[in-house]
């Protein structure tokens, strides 16, 4: 499969790179090391990686404005689906490929690289360049390494894998990372995301059956001078709440007109619920888009009901053991 990316890669004078929408690391990681290393290879070639940005991830690397896509190769990583693709038309390309570690939902490739047992988007976007001719540095290492980094919660999930830590340990052994200053940009935060953070850990919500979860409108957001993204942020800082088993941040996005929705899980699985909510992601760590916020109503009582029938089959479970 890989050798058909590359093939692809090479016959192609202009590439598109594109991924989900509310961006976020692995995203940003997988796609600016993936441009970089094409041009690093080809350097003759045009390689634009576009879609909405945010100033917290600008040490990736500049997004781009292109206003001719016609007839280009467009590569889309992490992202399962059409509706979540972020700042293109399908329409416009010639070919398309899809690299993704989420699990399918629909097919819209000509060529799909799936692998939803990897730990990111940018393992995969490591296995492509390490199994191909594409080249590698230590600013594209330097990439990959956050960008696997930050998909994993430095390596605390169950997608970390014995293979995943292996490449990590080469990639530091080889390119010869400075892991400490790598981690600055990723993890340094604005005070007023950190006031934030505190205003959520007062105010978050728990149902009965283990889902915390909080409400953050426009004047919250203004009070504390952060933007939409900053939430989404700050979700898996809340992992550990004794009480929770599942915990949802909803947040007005008064630019793109919706309600983002950021949810994890330490037990049940949430993407199919999320489905329902016009979003979707992984088993454990989702996302989904709300037209207003009392829509939050629903996921928070669809939610509730999950996390019950899976407290009811531990229990199931405990009395058999």
């Amino acid at each position: 499969m890989y050798s058909d990316i590359f093939k692809l890669i090479s016959e192609y004078d202009k590439i598109v790179l594109a991924r989900h929408i509310g961006v976020d690391p692995d995203a940003m990681a997988s796609t600016m090391a993936l441009k970089d290393s094409i041009l690093l290879t080809f350097p003759s070639k045009k390689v634009y990686s576009v879609g909405s940005g945010s100033n917290r991830f600008n040490y990736f690397g500049k997004l781009d404005k292109v206003d001719d896509m016609v007839g280009a190769l467009l590569i889309v990583l992490d992202t399962p689906d059409i509706k979540r693709i972020d700042g293109v038309n399908l329409a416009d390309f010639s070919k398309i490929v899809k690299i993704d570690h989420h699990p399918f939902v629909e097919k819209f490739g000509d060529v799909e690289h799936i692998n939803d047992a990897a730990s990111s988007a940018s393992e995969l976007v490591l296995e492509l360049i390490n199994e191909t001719d594409l080249l590698m540095d230590k600013n594209i290492a330097s990439k990959l390494y956050l960008g696997i980094v930050s998909d994993t919660n430095r390596f605390m999930f169950n997608n970390s894998t014995g293979d995943t830590f292996r490449k990590v340990a080469k990639l530091i052994e080889d390119y010869k990372l400075e892991i400490d200053k790598l981690y600055e940009p990723l993890y340094l935060r604005p005070i007023s995301e950190v006031r934030l953070e505190g205003y959520v850990g007062l105010h978050l919500e728990l149902t009965e059956n283990g889902v915390a979860y909080i409400k953050l409108t426009k004047e919250i957001l203004d009070e504390f001078m952060v933007d939409a993204a900053s939430p989404g942020n700050m979700i898996n800082n809340f992992n550990y709440i004794n009480e929770a088993i599942v915990w949802v941040f909803f947040t007005e996005d008064i630019k793109n007109n919706n309600i983002r929705v950021s949810a994890r899980s330490r037990g049940p699985v949430i993407n199919e619920v999320l489905s329902h909510f016009n979003g979707g992601g992984h088993k454990y760590a989702s996302g989904a888009r709300l037209m207003k916020m009392e829509e939050s109503d629903d996921v928070i009582l669809a939610l509730d009901k999950l996390c019950l029938g899976y407290k009811k089959n531990m229990e199931g479970d405990n009395v058999e053991n």
